[in-house]
C-alpha cells in the first residue's frame, strides 16, 4: 500500500511518464486552474475528475494534486470536491491538503476519512495535515483506526514524534491489545511498534554498556 509520504510525484516526474496528449492536455488544466476563482465552480474541477483518464490511474493523485495547488484551492473547493467526488478523488484532496493554505479549517474532511472503512481513505487521512492539526485525543484514535483496520503504521506522518512519551496512547494500545487477546485474535505486530515509541527518552534509551577496559594503573611516585 502507498501511504501518503511516498505516492505524489512531482511535475517533472510526471513529464517523464506521460506521453504528449497527455502532457498537453496537463498543461491546459493547470492554465485553467491558475486563473481560476477559488470560489466559483470552475472547468478544472472537471479535468480533476478526468485525471486518470487523461493521465493514467497510476498518475491520478500527483495530477490532482498539483490542480489543487495550482488553483490555490481554497475550503470551498475542496470541501465540494471532496463531497462530490469517487474515493479516489477524495483520497487526493486528503493527500494535498498539508500544501494548501488551510489552516485547521479541513479537519472535517479528516474526521469523515477515519470514519470510513475504506482502507485507502484511512492511510491517506493520517498523512502531514492530520499530524499538523489533529489534537491528542482524536490522532490517537486514528492510530488505533489504522490498527484496526490493518493500515500500516508507515502511513502515520509524525508518528515518532507525536508517540514519544504519550502516556496515554499506551494505555490504549494495551486495551487493545487485551481486547484483540481475549477474543483470540492476534495482536497486530504494528501495534507494538507504536508502543515501543510511546516510551519516554528515560525509559527508551539503551543502557550505556559497561566499560570492561582494565583500569589504568596507579601512578607511582617517579612518575
Amino acid at each position: 500500500m502507498l501511504t501518503s509520504r511516498d505516492s505524489l510525484k512531482s511535475r517533472k516526474e510526471l513529464d517523464a511518464e506521460l506521453g504528449g496528449a497527455a502532457r498537453a492536455w496537463l498543461d491546459e488544466a493547470l492554465a485553467e486552474a491558475a486563473e481560476a476563482s477559488p470560489y466559483a465552480s470552475p472547468p478544472w474541477e472537471l479535468r480533476y475528475a478526468a485525471a486518470g483518464r487523461h493521465c493514467g490511474q497510476e498518475n491520478a493523485d500527483s495530477v490532482r494534486s498539483l490542480l489543487l495547488v495550482e488553483a490555490r484551492a481554497a475550503l470551498p473547493a475542496v470541501t465540494r470536491l471532496y463531497d462530490q467526488g469517487t474515493a479516489a478523488e477524495r483520497r487526493a484532496v486528503l493527500l494535498t491538503l498539508h500544501l494548501l493554505d488551510l489552516g485547521d479549517t479541513a479537519l472535517p474532511l479528516i474526521e469523515d476519512a477515519l470514519r470510513a472503512n475504506d482502507t485507502r481513505l484511512v492511510a491517506a487521512a493520517v498523512g502531514p495535515y492530520a499530524a499538523d492539526h489533529l489534537d491528542p485525543h482524536a490522532w490517537r484514535h486514528a492510530v488505533l483506526k489504522c490498527l484496526f483496520t490493518e493500515v500500516p503504521v508507515a502511513a502515520v506522518a509524525r508518528l515518532g514524534e507525536r508517540a514519544h512519551g504519550d502516556a496515554e496512547l499506551a494505555r490504549m494500545l494495551d486495551d487493545f491489545a487485551a481486547e484483540r487477546t481475549a477474543a483470540g485474535r492476534p495482536v497486530p505486530e504494528d501495534l507494538r511498534t507504536v508502543l515501543a515509541l510511546t516510551a519516554p527518552a528515560d525509559k527508551g534509551e539503551t543502557p550505556a554498556r559497561p566499560n570492561t577496559a582494565p583500569a589504568a594503573p596507579a601512578p607511582t611516585e617517579e612518575s
